[in-house]
């Protein structure tokens, strides 16, 4: 199941990307994506089929999880506009990343980090406030097949040949991505819209579980609620908002020097509602895929005058090019970091629930809050994953421990399973505010690698993975670039590395780096490098990082299904 039976093709022009405002030149800039595809992006939200409350954990005397609406943003292959059609001269307003109402969003990531909101809303301000994703919004889903135009190419025609413009319209394999504590549907739209470069439709959750940083939820006029509640109001439109939850007397349930351990019934309840809301997105996909585009923009709550919505909303979607054109009956994977990884885990396991799930893919997953067989479940794991890993939370011996514990499960069930890490990795080096803060996770977190290499890095293996594992129909017709990186040999466990180890008090937080001075004036000083051995991106940019290894060198493979 898991042989080298689908190979990608040679490596291919990169799609074309909208043009930078000259406001995103003075700030900070997230890359361009590297696949053939142009990248789209949409923002949906639409209320629940069943709202319903989660636990009868409360705050402020009112329940804590509650499921009134889902909330989700597609990052998708795209047709980019074309330049001579006089409908799309003017180009639509690009999405930002920071989720809108930014300033409030940014008070809530303040809260988040438990620290003053005024710097903290005023450094976001000076730095992302207008920072836009890289992608078309409201594009027309990609109509045709990436065809193999290598990159090194160099025509002036490389953009019209990068897609085939044969007869039959290319169907896209799904992904549904799940985020960690504090994050949103864009921190991750490195990884989640370079997934869509390649031929992948992700749909990025934003779950309302009291996991992310702040969140706003729209209340149709006449809706059914999952309970009663005292709203805020903006004219006529109804909308509550969605902080972080702190487990009481607990705070610190995600640390590794936490003495009382995690907090399993407020995290085991947010699993519950994540999978239900992730339940309710692979149902409006299902709308899309029908035919039913219309009855999912009437349904729409993010438009202009609700809260948290752009003016554009779903204006301009061409809902016909959905129509057939996803692969929803089997196939689908769940994917997610950390905590998101956790649910993945869940979702995985659930095949009776979850049938159109086949595989997973774990980032950096937060393994002691995983629930083991019986606690939520009583199936096990029998469907391929790939577990790709920080060297920060390699070194935290638990969760280590309980990603082999997990790998062991996917096994004994007779599943494929691998297990890496990327060297001198963190915790964020797969969400975005490494890809645009690369130098505060370097001083504070430690970093060693290239923030873009290691999301590279993530993603290749991630396709290298799904051509393994999915069906021919299913699999991405793109040229990605296969690094072999699944192929890497399985180290014994005597031969984990502990050069970086930090100390007890820091772990899983940020690396060791010894000699980290010389090493940071080397850097800036370029001294003792050979061009030769750094990675570049699709543009021939250097991918430098503190400690670059060569490529082929870059990450340790502890688990592979050849093993044992």
């Amino acid at each position: 199941m898991w042989s080298d039976k689908h190979q990608p093709g040679p490596p291919l022009q990169s799609g074309p990307s909208p043009p930078r405002a000259w406001t995103e030149r003075l700030f900070h800039m997230l890359p361009d994506y590297a696949g053939p595809y142009s990248v789209g992006v949409m923002e949906i939200e639409v209320p629940a089929r069943e709202p319903r409350v989660f636990s009868r954990i409360k705050r402020n005397h009112k329940y804590a999880l509650r499921m009134d609406t889902v909330l989700f943003s597609v990052y998708y292959p795209c047709d980019p506009p074309s330049p001579d059609a006089p409908s799309q001269r003017r180009q639509r307003p690009r999405a930002t990343w920071l989720p809108r109402p930014r300033a409030m969003t940014s008070k809530g990531y303040a809260k988040f980090f438990n620290i003053p909101h005024l710097p903290v809303t005023a450094y976001i301000a000076a730095t992302t406030m207008y920072t836009k994703l890289p992608a078309f919004r409201n594009a027309k889903l990609a109509g045709r097949h990436a065809a193999a135009t290598p990159r090194a190419s160099g025509s002036a025609d490389s953009q019209d040949t990068a897609l085939e413009s044969g007869d039959d319209q290319p169907r896209f394999p799904v992904i549904l991505f799940s985020h960690g504590l504090g994050g949103s549907r864009t921190s991750y739209s490195a990884v989640c819209g370079e997934l869509a470069s390649n031929g992948i439709v992700v749909v990025a959750v934003e779950h309302r579980d009291g996991s992310g940083a702040r969140s706003y939820v729209n209340i149709p006029p006449g809706a059914k609620l999952a309970a009663s509640m005292d709203s805020d109001r903006t004219g006529s439109n109804r909308y509550y908002k969605v902080d972080y939850i702190f487990p009481r007397g607990n705070a610190q349930d995600t640390s590794p020097n936490n003495v009382r351990g995690v907090d399993t019934e407020l995290r085991n309840a947010q699993i519950e509602m994540r999978m239900s809301e992730i339940e309710e997105a692979y149902h409006v996909l299902g709308l899309l895929n029908s035919g039913q585009g219309a009855s999912v923009y009437s349904s729409n709550l993010r438009k202009k005058g609700n809260a948290g919505s752009s003016s554009q909303g779903l204006e301009g979607v061409a809902w016909s090019s959905w129509e057939g054109r996803l692969l929803l009956r089997r196939g689908v994977t769940a994917m997610g970091h950390s905590f998101g990884g956790v649910t993945t885990v869940e979702i995985v396991r659930e095949s009776d629930r979850f049938p159109y799930i086949g595989q997973g893919i774990l980032l950096d997953v937060w393994g002691p809050a995983t629930p083991k067989v019986g606690e939520l479940t009583h199936q096990s794991l029998r469907k391929p994953l790939l577990a790709v890993n920080s060297e920060a939370f390699m070194y935290w011996a638990e969760n280590f421990e309980r990603l082999g514990d997990i790998a062991s499960e996917a096994k004994s069930g007779g599943a494929a399973c691998w297990m890496m890490t990327v060297k001198g990795s963190t915790h964020l080096s797969q969400t975005d505010f490494a890809v645009l803060y690369p130098r505060w996770v370097s001083l504070f977190m430690k970093t060693l690698v290239n923030p873009r290499r290691a999301v590279y890095l993530t993603v290749n293996a991630s396709l290298e993975f799904l051509n393994r594992i999915l069906p021919p129909e299913f699999t991405v017709r793109c040229g990605w670039a296969d690094e072999g990186i699944l192929r890497t040999k399985t180290l014994l466990v005597n031969e984990l590395p502990r050069e970086h180890r930090p100390e007890d008090k820091w772990m899983a937080s940020r690396l060791r780096i010894p000699h980290e001075l010389r090493l940071r004036v080397a850097s800036w000083c370029r001294w003792g490098r050979r061009a030769s051995i750094v990675p570049t991106d699709v543009k021939g940019r250097r991918l430098e990082g503190l400690v670059t290894h060569a490529p082929g060198s870059e990450i340790w493979m502890h688990y592979g299904p050849s093993q044992g």
